[in-house]
């Protein structure tokens, strides 16, 4: 069985999209995996209760614990690893995890180690990407799966999403069309991705 283990800060919609979907499309008879913990860095994280309630796993690493982002990471992986065998390697999915990894937690994991960002890669990586594709006056802007490197919001694309900029559009409402289309292409090339 290979595990994904699936990495929040918040309250979780990119998780819950891919738990539903993997439980929905039958991920572990039919690919043989399965949602085997829902880790965040902050304990109020929303996302959590959801993943309780689904019987997953939960854990909390708080980042304010450590010393360095090198020391979190060290934690981190050894929570990760628990769920990663050398016969089936587990999936790390960043779902909203507000995190920059350091390159040697990126290497670890190199090849299985995805995230999602709201804007079409390469454009516009790092934060406040809505505003940002309004304020350059884009007419389309989406949402990107890829595999992390240790550049961030770069590597290997494995999915787009396109979503067009309507006339009068707020950055908030921008993120909330952005983010149904996270809900959908997101849990898609996790199963892609699974199947190869």
């Amino acid at each position: 069985m290979k595990n994904i283990v699936i990495l929040i800060s918040g309250g979780g919609s990119n998780m819950a999209s891919i738990v539903k979907t993997a439980r929905r499309d039958g991920w572990q008879d039919k690919l043989g995996a399965r949602v085997a913990l829902v880790l965040s860095n902050k304990a109020q994280a929303g996302g959590l209760a959801f993943a309780k309630e689904q019987g997953i796993a939960t854990e909390v690493l708080d980042h304010k614990s450590f010393d360095s982002r090198e020391a979190f990471d060290a934690a981190l992986a050894q929570v990760i690893d628990r769920f990663d065998t050398p016969d089936q390697p587990c999936l790390v999915v960043l779902a909203g995890f507000m995190r920059i990894l350091t390159p040697g937690f990126v290497s670890r994991y190199q090849g299985r180690l995805l995230n999602i960002h709201p804007s079409l890669l390469p454009a516009f990586p790092g934060l406040h990407t809505h505003q940002r594709a309004l304020d350059a006056g884009c007419q389309f802007v989406g949402a990107t799966v890829h595999q992390v490197t240790s550049e961030l919001d770069h590597g290997p694309i494995l999915a787009q999403a396109v979503v067009p900029v309507l006339p009068g559009d707020t950055a908030e409402q921008l993120a909330a069309r952005v983010l149904t289309q996270e809900h959908l292409i997101y849990p898609k090339a996790i199963a892609q991705l699974l199947q190869k």
